[in-house]
């Protein structure tokens, strides 16, 4: 079985973009219940169908596959509930980790996120300095409420 161990934090300041490249992502959910997810994302060259089950904590399975991009794109046009969730994710370096910060689109622009995968719940790590307010277990960040909730809206 898979399993997701991710933080999540807000973003402060810009000195993060310093060292970052970013990709552009499309996502969309054929599913957002609380007990499980199903998400279908693309990053230009590559797609991919995720599943995933009920956070606790920091914790939760998760299941992800390629399929083609074509595919994706054609799911996320017919299938996938709208609004799209539409960001583009940097990764960067920091410590013995890779964080991915998420700068949002549309209509949830302005809200800047970092996540951080970890092997362990407890897993220590070094935080960068443009690394905000913890919000793991604040449902209003999680991608899937994004859809129903944006940012804008808060």
């Amino acid at each position: 079985m898979g399993l997701e161990i991710e933080k999540k934090f807000l973003v402060k300041g810009e000195d993060w973009r310093a060292c970052a490249v970013g990709i552009r992502y499309r996502q969309g959910f054929l599913n957002r219940a609380k007990e499980h997810t199903v998400r279908v994302r693309t990053d230009g060259t590559k797609g991919f169908i995720t599943v995933k089950g009920p956070s606790v904590g920091a914790v939760r399975t998760e299941f992800e596959y390629e399929i083609p991009v074509e595919d994706a794109d054609a799911i996320l046009e017919e299938l996938c509930e709208q609004p799209f969730i539409e960001k583009i994710r940097y990764r960067i370096p920091w410590g013995n980790h890779t964080w991915e910060v998420d700068e949002f689109l549309g209509e949830n622009t302005g809200l800047i996120v970092a996540e951080i995968e970890l092997s362990q719940a407890d897993e220590s790590f070094k935080r960068p300095p443009w690394l905000g307010r913890d919000v793991t277990g604040d449902p209003r960040y999680y991608n899937a409420n994004l859809v129903s909730h944006p940012y804008r809206q808060w």
